[in-house]
This record gives structure tokens, C-alpha cells and sequence, in this order.
């Protein structure tokens, strides 16, 4: 089977949401692999949303442009997608002043496109519902277009709505209908899609990236979470919230980023776990707490949720502008760590590595993702439950006895010094947001401050020799045109290489996953081996592209990247307008 998708458009508050999730999980109860993503406008109510739905029998992993079906709630959804369903493509609506939309019904005939209507808000008042129920009426057309048995869709209704009877019939009822595609004088000629429902069902769990953030933050032993709210992060406070009564997890709202990161950094001095997240705004506002645990060498997790700038930007659409804020963020220098999600499993995991690497290294964590990756929900494995061990660095209890103060700042040829916890110990040190000696006392002698300075800074060789080099992705070498990029470009490079090599087309993607300090001997491989290299990026200046060419010239390669993918209009990376690229670059 070749992938098939659906986009649900109209108004936000008509339910695109509610039937999305009901049409996602129904078909990843029968087997399916599916991605689904929302795009919205940054109203409080209102505005033109729509939902997109693909879903195959192999793994997905991004959002396509070829859209085989449109479910329009409203006229809106109908003047917004009628043109960009494919030829043979299917456009279901129950508009009813449908003489105002003639011109809309023509194209889309003349295009080969099918229509199926009925008069969707009068069936929903014919069994004593609203005009919101139009989504109920639409869905059980749709699930009748795909060739579906209706009892699979009408179970998962009922296991939805069973706590609230009535409004169940009236759903169930609507549902019918639109299946039948019969009222009153209206009856529903259906096109059919030959859709196998897969023989073997995968054992996968339906998560986006946030809940999957979420989960992982609780196996990587987090006890303290402080936010101030700020799309895409926020939903990761709303499911630590729903789990505090069974993990017993301290969640709290403060009263904005600064006092977040200072809740957070204050915590995980006394020997608590604890992490905060934002966008990049709110990690604009925690900068100074972030050069505060860079002086006093206190480990601090901050999850970054990208969004387009600069200032609001595009509050609730996507971005990979903020690398350069994680890696050069801050007052002074000092080592840090800048890790990048890319999808619901690598959320789960990074989320526990990024918590050891802090206070193993003593040192600031900033854990990137993306609205894409933060609110698309994606079927993947189900998370294994052996965990990640948890590496808190500190000194064993048997040998705190023979710690003293200037072992906690000790100069040494690593940069990472003794750490323990107040009052774990007779021996006390001063943390100190100064320059200071060994023991944490205040110093402004010139020889201390460079040796401390230095000290601190040669965590960055320690650090970059024992992260992991970055993932390759198709073919080893000789590929026809090979990628480098980093966050949520994995997904969309993963689904072109699948279907180039099924076209005959050799292509590869280098990934970075653990993007600083940066590691460039699999690069220099990869180069080598690899002659059509193209950056991709969502961002306008590649900024992973300018960090790698630093770097390069460090170890005496010189390399510039003359091909570039570079995206910033909100959107993520398509699989089509990838495999466009890719036809466009090929020798």
C-alpha cells in the first residue's frame, strides 16, 4: 500500500481535533502507521485550522503535500484546500448553500476530483444535536470512502463517548448516516479506495513528543518541574501535572522564565533533579541563570521548544532557528551541552541522557525540539521500559570522608571537578556566581582567575570526546546525493530515502543528534565517501552548516556547503518537496 492522506479543515472549536484523534487511533487499532500534525493560527478562539493524517502498513515518519482526501467543517476549509487534492482525489463537505460555492464543486470536478455531500448540520439536528456535530456526520462518510467496515469506527465512538450517553447516540447516529450517505432526498454515489487493512498489527503506541518528553523526564528520576507556560513546551507541564499524584513529581507554575531557571538551577544544587522548559523568548529571559550555572558548575536541564522569530514570531508554527541560542547563549564563556530531538522516541530518550550528561559534567544541557516534534503525534515502538541508568557524578558516600573544600573546584586536566551535595558532608565549599579559587572563595588575582577560566573551559574536549559521533542514514558511501541536518529533518529524510531507493535513487542523511560540542570524524568519513552533499536546515543563515564548517577548519579541512535546503517559513520539511530537491541535484 502506498501511503494515503487526509486533511480536516475548518474553523478551530468545530472538533477537528476531537475527530482527528478518533479517525488516528481507530486506524492505529487496525494496524496502520500514521502521522498526524495540526496547523493553527495563534488566536485564543477561532481562525482557519486544519488537521493532516497520513497513515500507511510501513513506518511514517513525516507529513506529505499530496493530499488524496479533504474533509471540509466549513466553507473556509473548502476555498483553502479544494486545490490541493490529487486527481482522483476525494472532497467531503456538507456545505449547504452549496449555489455559493459552485465555482469551488467545478474545479474541483475538473480536476478529477470526487465530491461526496450531505447536508451534514441538518442531519445532526434531525437527532437533536448542534451544528458542532457536523464532524460526526463528515467522519462516517469519510470512513465509508476508505472502504471500511463501520462497526470498527462505531466501537471506537463508543469507547470515546461512554461516559456520556446521549451525546453517544446522537454521535453514533450521525455517524450512520454519513456512512449510508442517505437523507431525505440527498444519496451518496461513493468512490472506494482499495485500502488493505494490514494483516499483522504492530505493537505501537500513538505519541507526540511532548507527552514522550514528558515520560522520559519521570524515568530519568526528575522531581522538580518549574515552567512559566510558552508554546510549543506547554503541554509537557500539563502531562507532568496529570502524573504528580502517582510519581509525586513537584510541579509548579512560576511567576515567568527567570524565576523557572532559578527554581530549577537552586534545586539541582541542593541534589534534586529538577527541569524546566520554554521556547526560545523564555530562554532569552533565562540567560543569566544559565552563565550562573556556568560559573558555579551546577547542572541545569532546559528544554527549548522551538518556534519562529524573531520577538512572537510565529507563535504556533514550527522552526530550527534557535541553535545558535542554545550553543552561544549567556554572559562569559563556559562549556555547555546542546542536544536535539527529532522525534517521540529520541524525546524520550534524550530527556534521560541530557540529565546525566548535566550533572556528570557539571555542566548546562539544552535539549531542542520543535512545535513539529513537540505536538505531531506519530506511532512508534512502545517505549522500552529498561531504563536508562541513572549517573548522578557525585562523589560515592564512602569516600565523602576524605573530600575536602578545594576538591569541589579542583583544577585538573578534565575540567570536572569532585561535586557533592550541602550538608552531605562536614566539609563545605562556596558557591560562588564570582570568580574563586578551588574552594569557592572570591578571587580577582589575575593567575587564579585564568586558571580556573581554563579549567573550566577544557570540560568542552572532555565533553566532545565522549558523545556520540552522528547517525548515517541510507547508503554507507557513493550515494547520489547525501543530507546533513539535525532535529526534525530526520523524519521527512528517513521517508525520502525509503522511496528514492524504491525509484532507483541512492540517497543518505547524516543526523545529528548530539549537535555541541561538535564531533566531525564521521563527517570527514562521510565527505569523503559522499561527493553531492547538500545542508538541510529550518533555518535561513544554516546554522549547523556554519558550527560544522568552523569546526572542519580545526582539524584542517576546508569545506563549504554550496548546496543548501534551507526552509524558514513555519512549515516543516515536506517528503515531496524533498524528493523535488533531490530530482533537481542529481548527476
Amino acid at each position: 500500500m502506498k501511503r494515503t492522506t487526509i486533511k480536516i479543515a475548518g474553523e478551530s472549536g468545530m472538533g477537528l481535533v476531537s475527530v482527528g484523534m478518533i479517525l488516528a487511533k481507530t486506524l492505529k487499532k487496525m494496524g496502520f502507521y500514521l502521522t498526524m500534525d495540526r496547523e493553527y493560527p495563534s488566536l485564543i478562539k477561532g481562525g482557519h485550522s486544519n488537521l493532516q493524517i497520513d497513515f500507511d502498513d510501513e513506518p511514517l515518519y513525516a507529513l506529505s503535500t499530496t493530499v488524496d482526501m479533504v474533509m471540509a467543517l466549513d466553507r473556509a476549509g473548502l476555498e483553502a484546500y479544494v486545490k490541493v487534492i490529487r486527481k482522483g482525489g476525494v472532497l467531503i463537505h456538507g456545505y449547504e448553500k452549496r449555489d455559493q460555492i459552485k465555482d469551488l464543486e467545478q474545479s474541483a470536478h475538473e480536476r478529477g476530483v470526487k465530491l461526496v455531500y450531505l447536508p451534514a448540520r441538518q442531519v445532526a439536528y434531525s437527532f437533536g444535536g448542534n451544528e458542532l456535530m457536523v464532524n460526526m456526520v463528515l467522519l462516517g462518510m469519510l470512513w465509508r470512502v476508505l472502504g471500511f467496515e463501520p462497526e470498527v469506527l462505531e466501537s471506537f465512538v463508543q469507547e470515546q463517548f461512554v461516559n456520556k450517553p446521549k451525546l453517544l447516540e446522537i454521535d453514533l447516529q450521525c455517524v450512520r448516516v454519513g456512512y449510508a450517505g442517505e437523507f431525505k432526498d440527498e444519496k451518496v454515489e461513493f468512490p472506494k479506495f482499495s485500502i488493505k487493512v494490514p494483516a499483522k498489527k504492530p505493537e505501537t503506541i500513538l505519541v507526540d513528543g511532548n507527552l514522550s518528553l514528558a515520560l522520559g523526564a519521570i524515568h530519568a528520576g526528575v522531581r522538580a518541574y518549574y515552567v512559566y507556560p510558552m508554546s510549543p513546551s506547554s503541554s509537557i507541564f500539563t502531562h507532568l501535572a496529570n502524573f504528580s499524584s502517582e510519581t509525586k513529581m513537584v510541579v509548579k507554575q512560576a511567576e515567568d522564565e527567570i524565576t523557572a531557571a532559578q527554581m530549577a538551577i537552586g534545586s539541582m544544587f541542593m541534589g534534586t533533579r529538577a527541569l524546566t522548559a520554554t521556547s526560545g523568548g523564555g530562554f532569552d529571559l533565562m540567560t543569566e541563570t544559565v552563565s550562573l550555572a556556568g560559573m558555579t558548575e551546577t547542572p541545569l536541564v532546559v528544554v527549548v521548544a522551538q518556534r519562529p522569530g524573531p520577538a512572537t514570531g510565529l507563535p504556533t508554527w514550527t522552526a530550527q532557528s534557535d541553535l545558535n541560542l542554545a550553543v552561544y547563549a549567556g554572559h562569559g564563556e563556559y562549556a555547555r551541552i546542546v542536544v536535539a530531538c527529532s522525534d517521540p522516541l529520541s524525546c524520550f530518550e534524550l530527556i534521560q541522557h541530557a540529565m546525566n550528561l548535566a550533572e556528570e559534567y557539571q555542566t548546562l544541557v539544552v535539549v531542542l525540539t520543535e512545535k513539529v516534534i513537540a505536538e505531531m503525534q506519530v506511532t512508534v515502538p512502545i517505549f522500552s521500559q529498561k531504563k536508562i541508568p541513572i549517573k548522578r557524578g557525585l562523589v560515592s558516600e564512602e569516600r565523602l570522608k576524605d573530600i575536602v573544600a578545594a576538591d569541589r573546584f579542583r583544577i585538573n586536566d578534565s575540567g570536572v571537578s569532585k561535586r557533592w551535595m550541602p550538608c552531605s558532608s562536614d566539609v563545605f565549599y562556596f558557591g560562588n556566581g564570582d570568580e574563586h579559587r578551588e574552594d569557592g572563595v572570591l578571587t580577582e588575582e589575575a593567575d587564579e582567575c585564568k586558571a580556573m577560566y581554563a579549567k573550566r573551559m577544557r570540560k568542552l574536549h572532555t565533553i566532545e570526546s565522549a558523545l556520540p559521533e552522528p547517525e548515517v542514514f541510507g547508503v554507507k558511501k557513493n550515494a547520489d546525493i547525501s543530507f546533513i541536518g539535525w532535529g526534525s529533518t530526520k523524519n521527512a529524510m528517513r521517508d525520502v530515502i525509503r522511496e528514492c531507493e524504491e525509484g532507483g535513487v541512492k540517497v543518505n542523511y547524516l543526523h545529528y543528534e548530539y549537535v555541541y560540542p561538535v564531533k566531525v570524524e564521521r563527517l570527514v568519513k562521510f565527505l569523503k565517501e559522499n561527493k553531492n552533499v547538500c545542508l538541510i536546515e529550518g533555518n535561513y543563515l544554516g546554522q549547523l552548516g556554519e558550527l560544522l564548517k568552523a569546526k572542519l577548519q580545526e582539524v584542517g579541512v576546508l569545506f563549504a556547503f554550496e548546496k543548501r535546503f534551507l526552509k524558514y517559513d513555519g512549515r516543516p520539511f515536506f517528503v515531496e518537496e524533498v524528493k523535488k530537491f533531490v530530482e533537481r541535484n542529481i548527476k
